[in-house]
């Protein structure tokens, strides 16, 4: 299956990661620290840190929570564990329009651990020879990794999709609220 037969358009396909932080007691709950959305070429779409972390160019959280909704609604969603991503944005999202690239079965049986969920660096570096993360964590960075992941193996991942099956493990079941 070629890019141009693919039953969706570029302009449908986005990817998301989030930076976040750790309050309340022990830091055990996540705060989003800043949001981050690249369309399928790799460009910025949006990109913002909330006003309770970061001065005067920073967005409320509900109009980052707002924006990430509105960028969602109707896109096939490309990350990385991405479960995270939407709980701490406090939105959900169709499981059918997202593309784990951490929960992909066929990465995880190429690195030998068809069991366990590994780190986006770890996949970059195994599957692409490529380094990221190098200073920091870059939600920027990472989201562009995932979708140059997922576009490895986009017409593999959709002819799965179109056969009916589905071809990544299960997030984890807390997480549940997370997907439509």
């Amino acid at each position: 299956m070629r890019a141009m037969d693919l039953p969706y358009d570029m302009a449908e396909v986005i990817a998301l990661n989030t930076q976040y932080v750790g309050i309340g007691a022990g830091g055990s709950v996540p705060m989003l620290a800043r949001v981050s959305f690249i369309d399928y070429r790799g460009h910025v779409v949006y990109d913002k840190f909330p006003q309770d972390l970061v001065g005067p160019d920073a967005v409320s959280f509900s109009d980052a929570q707002a924006m990430a909704a509105h960028l969602l609604r109707g896109r096939i969603v490309v990350g990385h564990s991405l479960w995270l991503d939407l709980q701490v944005l406090g939105v959900s999202h169709p499981a059918s329009d997202t593309r784990d690239v951490g929960l992909y079965l066929p990465f995880r049986a190429a690195l030998k651990t068809p069991n366990q969920v590994i780190g986006l660096q770890t996949l970059v570096w195994q599957l692409m020879r490529r380094k990221i993360q190098a200073n920091h964590h870059n939600p920027v960075e990472n989201a562009r990794a995932a979708m140059d992941l997922f576009r490895s193996h986009e017409a593999d991942w959709q002819k799965t999709v179109s056969s009916g099956q589905w071809p990544c493990a299960l997030p984890p079941t807390s997480y549940s609220r997370c997907y439509l």
